[in-house]
């Protein structure tokens, strides 16, 4: 039943999707995270196969509210809820609600394929990614994201020297686990604030994330895959201060400051990514600071989620961000910390780039 429903999703995408690699031009005012046209966007990494899609949430040119989009190969954005409408296909989701489309499964993100083919046939020129504003994939979680801490085994030797707690001094057993609260969501291209008065240490954390897709309580490592609808970029962007030495050691506040955690620029549904070539790379002001494979993760997808959801509903839609590498700034020597005015690039091979400015609160 597994093979026909990728073969089926398969046959719908694939006249939408291929491997074809184009580059846009960045807008400033994106990066800079103003608000108005300008994805920021500057290349679409081709998809892994023919039955991937890359989904976003965004405003289109006169829009006050968000639009679920279709990305196609070419960088230009199919606005489904109007394209559904031309063709006279009532969706089965409310086409303004990322979670709305991923709760609704398979048949939903099927119809979504079909509309967005039935659209790229039609000859319609749609706007392009530089034209409308990109918007966190998720921009309004309906839970705390999920997070795994320590899951590279060269990220938890790098930081033994600088933690404040000594007590863990070789990597735990199992996964751990923590959240950062939903006003931490930022979108790939708006800027992160830094409150100076708060806080000083502000670090990158660049991270593969895990959109579920469908309810599950104790899942097997086994079947945990079946429970992911796609992957996005995301940056666990983190107060150090606030995470080590304030609170007693409790890392949610350090982890949950407002903004601290962009995330886009959209979501390539599973089918779309091989994970045996994703690569979690970031970079300030264009020099890279982390580079690692998904193959060095210390916990990889399947056990993370068995272990979430054990005695725990996961849900459609909740985001776990699987863990950073080494070459965070705290652990450096000196230490280095994100400044106003930088700017932080998170990059997933095989996913998407995002760019955030540290800017500077008044």
């Amino acid at each position: 039943m597994e093979k026909s429903r990728r073969d089926a999703l398969k046959v719908g995408a694939s006249a939408v999707m291929g491997a074809v690699m184009v580059n846009l031009q960045a807008s400033e005012n994106a990066v800079a995270g103003e608000t108005g046209a300008g994805s920021g966007v500057k290349s679409i990494p081709p998809l892994s196969s023919l039955a991937g899609v890359r989904l976003v949430s965004c405003l289109f040119k006169g829009a006050t509210t968000p639009s679920v989009g279709l990305v196609l190969d070419d960088g230009r954005v199919v606005d489904l809820a109007a394209q559904a409408k031309r063709q006279n296909t009532p969706l089965s989701f409310a086409a303004d609600s990322m979670i709305a489309l991923i709760a609704g499964g398979d048949a939903a993100l099927a119809q979504a394929i079909t509309v967005g083919e039935r659209a790229r046939r039609s000859g319609i020129v749609f706007p392009a990614l530089d034209s409308v504003r990109l918007l966190s994939p998720i921009p309004t979680p309906a839970r705390n994201i999920y997070c795994v801490g320590w899951n590279y085994l060269d990220h938890f030797e790098e930081g033994k020297h600088a933690r404040i707690d000594k007590v863990v001094d070789k990597l735990p057993d199992h996964p751990v686990f923590f959240t950062k609260g939903t006003h931490t969501m930022n979108g790939p291209f708006d800027p992160i604030p830094h409150d100076a008065s708060n806080s000083t240490t502000t670090d990158w954390e660049a991270e593969l994330a895990v959109i579920i897709g469908k309810r599950g309580r104790n899942i097997s490592e086994a079947d945990a895959m079946n429970y992911v609808f796609g992957y996005s970029a995301y940056n666990d962007t983190t107060e150090r201060e606030i995470q080590q030495k304030r609170h007693g050691g409790q890392w949610f506040k350090g982890k949950s400051l407002d903004g601290h955690g962009p995330m886009g620029p959209w979501i390539v549904s599973a089918a779309g990514v091989n994970l045996d070539e994703v690569r979690v790379i970031c970079r300030v002001n264009g020099v890279e600071k982390q580079n690692a494979s998904y193959q060095q993760m210390y916990f990889k997808i399947p056990r993370i989620i068995a272990e979430l959801s054990r005695g725990m509903t996961l849900e459609p839609g909740d985001i776990i961000a699987t863990g950073t590498p080494s070459g965070v700034g705290f652990a450096r020597t000196p230490p280095q910390y994100l400044q106003p005015g930088d700017v932080m690039e998170t990059e997933i091979v095989g996913v998407g780039t995002i760019r955030n400015l540290i800017k500077a609160e008044t």
